[in-house]
């Protein structure tokens, strides 16, 4: 029996403005994301990844093609229904970390838990949890300033799983880090796309990030140039 993909893009493109301002962003995007890929895209600066991870975050639609999330074609669901799905299924990870400075490590891992309505009690259980598959078990009371980048990013990632998403789309998660504390940033995810069978796709510019994923896929100008197993053709 052949696997279905969990993620399918058909055809996606992107345009954005009218007349002579129009810039098609993307020029009909095919691909497929199976369940525990770890997938790397990369490109340069306005070659279209960051607009796909917009689009599989459900935080923009297309202008015209297909977006399949479990089979279900995203471009045809509401605003809301939308928001419904990035906040059950979809974890996200950036740069910047995005931690509220005021409070603490605990509390912002519970954000997800409390738009989501749990009580009190499964939400500080499940951030404990979550905080401690990071490796900051004891650092539940540390605000960001308390934390070293890594850290934060840590707290983040924690934040991303604490609702057990079936996909983790991470936006440059090493950008902000030095090497050493990127690696361990990236053997981290790595682990968590192992060990709990998380999704990944992750937007990087670093050839030793991408060497993380399972494979990269490289966008030039709105198109998918290539889609390679990691080590092919590298």
């Amino acid at each position: 029996m052949i696997e279905s993909p969990l993620i399918r893009l058909s055809g996606v493109t992107k345009t954005y403005g009218r007349g002579h301002a129009e810039f098609q962003a993307l020029k009909g995007i095919d691909l497929d994301i199976f369940s525990g890929d770890f997938v790397a895209v990369m490109g340069p600066s306005g070659s279209g990844k960051s607009t796909t991870m917009n689009i599989l975050g459900c935080l923009d639609t297309p202008t015209s093609g297909s977006y399949q999330f479990q089979g279900v074609h995203v471009e045809q669901l509401e605003r809301n229904q939308r928001a419904l799905l990035r906040r059950h299924y979809l974890g996200f990870v950036f740069q910047g970390f995005n931690l509220l400075a005021r409070t603490t490590a605990l509390e912002n891992v519970e954000l997800p838990l409390i738009y989501r309505g749990e009580p009190t009690a499964a939400r500080h259980q499940a951030a404990r949890a979550a905080l401690e598959q990071v490796g900051l078990k004891g650092w539940e009371s540390h605000t960001p300033a308390e934390l070293s980048g890594g850290q934060q990013q840590r707290v983040a990632i924690a934040r991303a799983i604490v609702t057990r998403p079936e996909v983790l789309l991470a936006d440059e998660p090493t950008g902000n880090l030095d090497t050493r504390t990127s690696h361990e940033i990236m053997e981290l995810i790595t682990s968590l796309n192992a060990k709990l069978g998380i999704t990944v796709l992750m937007v990087t510019h670093e050839q030793d990030v991408a060497s993380y994923a399972r494979r990269v896929v490289h966008f030039v100008d709105g198109v998918v140039e290539s889609d390679l197993r990691n080590g092919e053709g590298y």
